[in-house]
């Protein structure tokens, strides 16, 4: 799994910070920077923090869909 921002959807509401401060930082009067893209052991808190997105802004990837090769 992986963290993604989409940055034209962020407004730096910092929601995510508040729900996974060890994974996400935001600035004040900026948008979020990831911290940590593989959230590892924070994986409950990284889908707190998409779930509670004001603008949608995050959202997570699981990259071994990805690499899987067709049948």
């Amino acid at each position: 799994m992986r963290l993604v921002v989409d940055l034209d959807l962020c407004q730096g509401h910092a929601v995510c910070q508040d729900e996974a401060p060890e994974l996400f930082e935001v600035p004040k009067n900026g948008q979020v920077r990831i911290l940590r893209a593989d959230p590892g052991t924070d994986l409950d808190a990284a889908r707190s923090a998409v779930r509670y997105c004001p603008t949608q802004a995050l959202s997570l990837v699981d990259d071994s869909e990805s690499e899987k090769e067709p049948s």
